[in-house]
Order: structure tokens, then sequence, then C-alpha cells
């Protein structure tokens, strides 16, 4: 059983950048795939990151695409999401979710396990 900690959510003005971390215990941390996902009211969980099990390959949301950056330190058991040039449109819960598969894989449902979230808001 993997445990996912997502943090460093925050309010943040249009234009500035912040980085969430997801800390997993349990399990080897390195067998897993992560994947970063968002949801904001009235909308369904959407993809935004993904990142291979030692981090050689990664994949991205059109949308956050040359803004955002996924990283993993399997050492720390921690993968991250960097995110800069914040828009009010990426206002959202963001979750990290992991998954024993070796795919890289962009659908929710694809994922076993799941952080609580942590709440991004960007203001205008």
């Amino acid at each position: 059983q993997v445990q996912l900690v997502e943090s460093g959510g925050g309010l943040v003005q249009a234009g500035g950048s912040l980085r969430l971390s997801c800390a997993a215990s349990g399990g080897t941390f390195s067998s897993n795939i992560m994947g970063w996902f968002r949801q904001a009211p009235g909308k369904e969980r959407e993809f935004v990151a993904a990142i291979s099990r030692f981090g050689s390959s990664t994949r991205y949301a059109e949308s956050v695409k040359g803004r955002f950056t996924t990283s993993r330190d399997n050492a720390k058991n921690t993968v991250y999401l960097q995110m800069n040039s914040l828009k009010p449109e990426d206002t959202a819960v963001y979750y990290c979710a992991a998954d024993t598969s070796i795919v890289l894989k962009t659908e929710a449902t694809m994922y076993e396990y799941w952080g609580q979230g942590t709440q991004v808001t960007v203001s205008s």
C-alpha cells in the first residue's frame, strides 16, 4: 500500500510560481510511475503531468507544456511539480498519483494510489 502526501499549494498571483511536492511511503517508490492531476470546482479531474519510474520520461498536458515541469528524487521518495507562469485557470486542487505500470498514463482511472490533494489558487 502506497501513501501519498502533497504539499506546497497556496495562493499566488498570476505570473508567479509554486513548487508542489508529493512524498510517498509504503512500497518501493521507484517501482511506480507518478502522475499529477488537478480538479477545479465543477470540472472533472484532468491530467497535468506524468513521470516514469526513474525520471527519464515525462508527459504533459498541452495546457501546461512549457510552464510546468515534473521531476522526482527516488532517494527521497518524492515527486515534484514546478509550476511557472501561473494563470488563473490553473486554479484547482492538485493531486499526485502512483501506479506500478511501466507505461506513462494520462487517465486518472489508470492510477491506483492517490494523495489527498493540495489547493492552488492563482489570482488575476
